[in-house]
This record gives C-alpha cells, structure tokens and sequence, in this order.
C-alpha cells in the first residue's frame, strides 16, 4: 500500500498549476507520470526528484510503487478519475490513501469548445477496450456520444464499423490535440471519417442526426437464411417468447447454441443492448450468414464461436446465466449436461420443440439436475407446426 497524490493536467505548454499544487511539488521527490507529462512539469518540480516513467506494465510499476515508504506524486492527462490512472491506483492498489486534482477530461474540452451541455452526452471509452461500451450506446440508441479512442480503434475505425453495422444516422466531430498550437477541431460524415487521418491525441463526439427506428420484433423476412430454407429460423413470434422465458432483464451473459440465421441472438441484441451474447453454430455455411444478419440488423458485439458445441472449450468464455438451445444434433441430454457444467446458479434454460421425443428428453435431462420446470407455452404460427417453448431454472 503506498499514499498518492494524482495530478491531472491540461495539453497547452501555457498550462497553470494552482499555487496549492505547487506548494505540494515543493514537498515531494517521488514523481511518475508519461514521458510527455514529464516535459510539461519537469521545471517545475524540486531540483533533486526521482521520476518514474509509467509505460505498459502496471503490475511492475505497482511493485516498484509498493516498495517506496514516500508519498507519490502522478501526473495523469485531464481528470485521473475519469477512465484515468487514479481508477488505476484503486485497482492495482485498493487500499492506498488518494488525492486527486483533476483537470477537464478530453471530452469535456472538446464540448466546451463546440456548446454541447456534457450533461446530456453519454461518455464511452475504446481507449485499450473492446468495443463493447461503444456498441451499447449505439444500440441504446443515445443522441449524443463521446468517445475516447486510441492508436487502433482510430476516428476512421470507428466511422467504418458505424457504417459497417448500419449506425449511418450520426454525424462526427473529431477533437484533436485539444488545449495545443496544434488543436483543430472537424465536424465530419462518418464517409467522410472513413478517409481521415487523426492526431495521435483526439475524441470524438457522435451526434445523432435522426433516430433509428427498432421494431419490437423484427420480422422474419429481413434475415438471410440458407439457401432454400426459408423455415430454418425461429419465427418472430416463438422468438419473442422464448426472449421473454429467458428472463433477460436481469440477466448478464446470454448463449445461443445453434444460432443458423442468428436470429435469437440478434434479436435479444436488439432489446437487451448490455447482454453478453455468445452464439454457437457448428454448419459452416451459417458463419456468412450470421455476418449479413448481426449488419442488417445493427447488432455488433456478438461472440461467434464456430464449432461442435460438444467439443468447444467453454472454460475460456464468460459463463452463461441465460441459454437458448436452438438445435442439439440429436445428443440433447449431453448437451445439456454440457451446458449444466458452465449455467450459474438461477439460470434460465429454454429450448423450442416440435417433437414429442424431444420434450421428453428436455423435461428428463432437466429433472435429473434438479432443474425446477417453468410453465410450458405452446404457439403456432401460420401454417407451421405447433411449438412449445420449454424452460427451466437451474437451483
């Protein structure tokens, strides 16, 4: 545990530190902070002062932090609280004593310099992230979104994969070395974007231009499916019930076992935007097919996983509280046995049937593991088959 004083600055060489951080300078000998943030402070600290270089390493720079009886001092970019070195510290070091000073964080500035209210803008970050806190937001549907990027989730690869996923209805306005000589701040089509080289340091502020529409279940007509096989999806109806089974407001982690068109999948992206969604499919010519689908449909961020469920690694991906089986190869009870190993406790199980034989094998598999069976539902649509929508909740 070691005690730290964090130190948001400003980009400008003309920066000011308030008299109160000064004094604290004064103090001090331990300092860190990136190589840039050196050059901004460097004359003003005490002549004789350690400095350590903050590169990729956390958990060795932490150790080298542990091993000092003094008070550090960091330098951090903007507010160290927002997506900052301070949440670092709280991480790494949790219970360390911390002060912070913060500083406007990069978006902030760059609403101040084109009168955006920030209270009304959803902040996300892509800045060493997946793109999931992105891909929420747009799925959410928030009119205006601020962006933290980095050297490869880039401006450009940003607007490409809006476009990609069909987010067509933003506009870009790209800050770069905010508070610099050098500032410049664009207003930009994501066509436009596609084309544009950043300054290393940038946000971005996406500002809605319409709202996307979003049917409350989209119809089965909009998806690809294999080649003549128009019946090889679940229907928009039994797909809604089936979603509704699942319980997936409260749930965190969604898998779709034999997902075919994707539709189960990319339906629950849809209405549940922060599921973690996993879908599984072993038939090759689904893998294309699932890509055209989750683009139509404006639902990145689901897992693919090719394969034979039976012989996947499951131990490597977030663990189920919510599973849809929408095909089994005949080997139900050893999928579900499978599927027991990983579902935490209270998770839903929810599988569709047209055969007697595989509703006898549901209902056994789950009585077996003590599953409590939920209510059955039986739905026909048009001229199908009747189906019944089987669930169950593991103890």
């Amino acid at each position: 545990m070691a005690d730290y004083i964090v130190i948001g600055l400003g980009n400008s060489t003309e920066f000011r530190l308030q008299e109160d951080i000064l004094s604290c300078l004064s103090s001090h000998t331990i300092f860190s902070g990136g190589k840039r943030h050196y050059a901004l402070v460097k004359d003003k600290l005490p002549p004789i002062h350690q400095w350590i270089d903050i590169k990729g390493d956390m958990e060795g720079l932490f150790k080298e932090f542990q091993s000092i009886d003094q008070t550090i001092v960091v330098f951090a970019s903007g507010d160290p609280l927002f997506y900052g070195f301070a949440s670092t510290i709280q991480k790494f070091d949790p219970k360390a004593t911390l002060k912070v000073y913060p500083w406007f964080n990069s978006i902030q500035l760059l609403c101040h310099k084109t009168h955006t209210p920030y209270h009304q803008v959803t902040s996300v970050s892509v800045h060493g992230r997946s793109w999931d806190e992105l891909d929420t937001a747009l799925l959410y549907g928030f009119p205006q979104i601020g962006v933290l990027t980095d050297a490869q989730k880039a401006p450009a690869s940003i607007a490409q994969r809006m476009l990609d996923y069909r987010f067509d209805n933003y506009t870009m306005i790209l800050g770069e070395a905010l508070e610099s000589t050098n500032e410049q701040i664009r207003t930009l089509t994501l066509e436009d974007a596609i084309h544009t080289t950043a300054h290393p340091l940038n946000c971005i502020l996406l500002k809605q231009t319409k709202p996307k529409p979003k049917s409350f279940g989209i119809p089965d007509s909009s998806f690809a499916y294999l080649d003549n096989r128009p019946n090889m999806i679940t229907k928009m109806p039994v797909r809604m019930v089936s979603l509704s089974q699942l319980d997936l407001s409260i749930r965190h982690s969604l898998w779709d076992i034999g997902f075919c068109t994707g539709s189960v999948a990319i339906e629950a992206r849809c209405r549940f935007p922060h599921l973690q969604i996993t879908a599984f499919e072993k038939r090759p010519e689904c893998d294309q097919l699932f890509e055209v689908n989750t683009r139509t449909h404006s639902t990145p961020g689901i897992a693919k996983v090719m394969g034979d469920f039976l012989e996947i690694d499951l131990s490597i991906l977030q663990q189920p509280d919510a599973v849809f089986i929408g095909g089994h190869g005949n080997r139900l009870e050893e999928l579900i046995l499978k599927v027991d190993t990983c579902l935490q406790p209270k998770g839903r199980l929810v599988m569709n049937v047209v055969q007697q034989a595989s509703k006898t094998s549901f209902i056994q598999s789950i009585q077996k593991l003590k599953y409590v069976l939920l209510p059955e539902m039986t739905i026909q649509v048009d001229e199908h088959n009747p189906i019944t929508i089987l669930a169950a909740e593991k103890p």
